[in-house]
């Protein structure tokens, strides 16, 4: 087991009889960081999507199927209630945790879906796609708990109050904890994180209030108004093979610089690629497989898709992605197309997967799925 390099230096410091400066006599340990500001379980749409910005740095999502005799409204309709206990902090299960900005943020699966309405959004399964290696039980599921919190301590606490609250009606397939990068700034107002292969990552997406209405969120049925559908996979990332490239091969496979997030076209970090600029001799300065290519909404032919990747490191190095969009076809036909030459698949292999709709938004007056399964 190795440590990281401030768990080496501090492990040389012990075995040498030396104490931190932080920690001698008379010096004032590390200043506490502020709790964040709480975000508002209740509205037009979940917390946890748009809201906070930027996301928070960890995440724990929980997939888990319900019992075949369990009612999805009346379970959601308490959850609803949970949620909006633990993230005001009255919910004695949080055992004196502050909740800070905690979010969690719940979708159901096309199971539950098709039982409201077989034309619905979120009707349809995950197709399956080249370069997966899933068991079963990591494929699908009924019920998904998306956990974000800046306090990583949050995340276990939390799950356990709602599967707890759940009881013998839900059934856990599989969880996934991850962890965002440092934001970095990427210009016009907006931030990104890096990803585990050193890039900056979900750079594209809707970030206007037009181009959300128009990809992001769904305008109906009525019972879904509000919602959106999310696509959640896991990758393990052969890493050691990326790293072995030059720092030139990486940008290459990506389309962007690696240091500041620009794609190999010009221009700025949170300027789209001009994919038709070619250099003297005729060649495009982004590769015909670069990924920022092959992923390019205008070139697959679909809209924008709002992605989020968190690094893991269980059981093996990966990526815990989560795109949420208003047409599964926005993913769908993007991996499709993908598949064919993206540079970028082959250090991948997608080990559990699921796509679920994010029910509205809820209150009071709404419990949390009832326009669904009221």
């Amino acid at each position: 087991m190795f440590l990281d390099a401030t768990g080496a230096m501090m492990a040389a410091g012990l075995t040498a009889g030396c104490t931190p400066d932080s920690a001698r006599p008379g010096r004032p340990g590390p200043a506490a960081q502020a709790t964040p500001e709480p975000v508002p379980a209740t509205g037009r749409h979940q917390a946890g999507i748009t809201l906070p910005q930027p996301a928070q740095p960890h995440l724990l999502a929980v997939v888990a199927d319900l019992d075949a005799t369990a009612a999805p409204g009346p379970l959601l309709a308490e959850l609803g209630q949970a949620i909006g206990a633990l993230t005001s902090g009255t919910d004695t299960r949080l055992l004196g945790l502050p909740p800070g900005d905690l979010t969690v943020t719940v979708g159901v699966g096309p199971r539950l879906v098709r039982a409201a309405g077989a034309s619905l959004p979120g009707a349809a399964d995950l197709p399956r796609f080249a370069r997966e290696r899933i068991a079963p039980r990591a494929r699908g599921g009924d019920l998904l708990l998306q956990i974000c919190a800046s306090d990583a301590l949050l995340l276990p606490v939390v799950a356990a109050a709602l599967l707890d609250h759940a009881g013998d009606r839900v059934r856990e397939r599989w969880r996934q904890s991850g962890r965002r990068g440092t934001n970095v700034s990427v210009g016009n107002g907006l931030t990104a994180s890096r990803n585990p292969l050193g890039f900056i990552d979900g750079i594209v997406g809707p970030h206007t209030t037009a181009e959300r209405e128009r990809d992001l969120w769904l305008s109906g049925p009525p019972a879904v108004a509000g919602g959106t559908l999310a696509v959640l996979r896991h990758m393990e990332l052969d890493l050691p093979r990326f790293a072995a490239l030059s720092v030139a091969e990486q940008e290459a496979v990506l389309g962007r610089r690696r240091a500041s997030g620009v794609p190999l076209s010009g221009g700025t970090a949170a300027s789209g690629p001009e994919l038709g600029a070619k250099t003297p001799d005729g060649r495009y300065l982004v590769p015909a497989d670069a990924h920022v290519r092959r992923a390019h909404a205008n070139v697959v032919g679909v809209g924008l898709m709002l992605r989020r990747s968190y690094s893991t490191d269980q059981p093996a190095p990966g990526l815990l992605f989560i795109s949420f969009q208003n047409d599964l076809r926005t993913f769908t036909a993007t991996l499709t197309h993908m598949e064919t030459s993206d540079a970028l698949l082959p250090f991948t292999t997608t080990t559990a997967g699921g796509t679920f709709l994010i029910l509205p938004g809820f209150d009071r007056q709404r419990p949390l799925g009832s326009r669904l399964f009221g």
